[in-house]
């Protein structure tokens, strides 16, 4: 299938690792020009150096922490004018610490809303001046959106955020043929993951092969989802190809949430 990538201007934020660079990096195989953008300026552009010499397609690595407006707002200028707009944007930063109710205090609150919630906000509104009719947002959330995850109020409670916001943008921003999503990974092997799985390991007093093996228990297809399949799924519905789906919160988890 072409997925009528080629020659799109891409902007992807937190793209130096993870799920981020796996989108970065698949977009860029479909022939995109993308711009991807880390707090760590050396980590972005060895990232984007690495992405463009594999996949032959232009790939820039620029710096950029979401939670401060200024440089969300440099970031969107400095893309649109090198590649003269702005097609594809993918929303996208570390998830926040993991804690109950009663650890957190309000700066957790507050820099998990800057970093996950607000920063969405802030990318989405600069970047649309930019963006022509037929764009394409996504954002990346979490399974959470569907299934609050225990020991992680702070990512339940912006991720269900992130999805009503963009739930309800894909109102507002139809009648301009920009389709708006989320896009929820499961338990994706990632060092996100591998940091979770840790942190319950040392919580709970058992060894992290314990904790994997519980949680493949609760995923059907019996293993942790590889970073290449989400961000196949990412590039589907940020392309050409995705004329339909807009408004959607759509789960890459392998079945792991129960919900409907």
């Amino acid at each position: 299938m072409d997925l009528g990538i080629r020659g799109k201007k891409a902007l992807v934020t937190g793209g130096s690792r993870g799920l981020g660079r796996a989108v970065a990096r698949e977009l860029a195989r479909e022939g995109a020009r993308v711009v991807l953008a880390s707090r760590n300026e050396e980590a972005a552009e060895r990232t984007a150096s690495d992405i463009a010499r594999e996949t032959g397609s232009e790939v820039r690595g620029w710096r950029c922490d979401v939670t401060q407006a200024s440089e969300i707002r440099k970031l969107v200028d400095r893309t649109s004018d090198v590649l003269g707009g702005i097609d594809l944007l993918l929303c996208n930063a570390g998830g926040p610490k993991s804690g109950t109710f009663d650890t957190l205090n309000d700066d957790d609150w507050q820099k998990a809303f800057d970093t996950n919630l607000l920063s969405v906000v802030r990318l989405i509104r600069e970047t649309l001046p930019h963006m022509d009719t037929g764009g394409r947002i996504l954002a990346i959330a979490s399974s959470s959106v569907k299934q609050p995850i225990p020991g992680l109020i702070l990512s339940n409670a912006m991720r269900a955020g992130v999805a009503g916001l963009m739930k309800t943008l894909s109102e507002e921003l139809g009648s301009r043929g920009i389709l708006v999503n989320t896009l929820c990974p499961g338990r994706i092997a990632t060092d996100r993951l591998q940091e979770l799985d840790r942190n319950k390991s040392e919580k709970e007093g058992v060894p992290v092969e314990e904790i994997k093996r519980a949680s493949l228990a609760d995923i059907p297809l019996g293993r942790y989802g590889e970073p290449e399949e989400f961000a196949r799924v990412a590039a589907f519905l940020l392309s050409g190809a995705n004329t339909y789906i807009t408004g959607s919160a759509l789960m890459v988890d392998g079945g792991m949430v129960k919900a409907l």
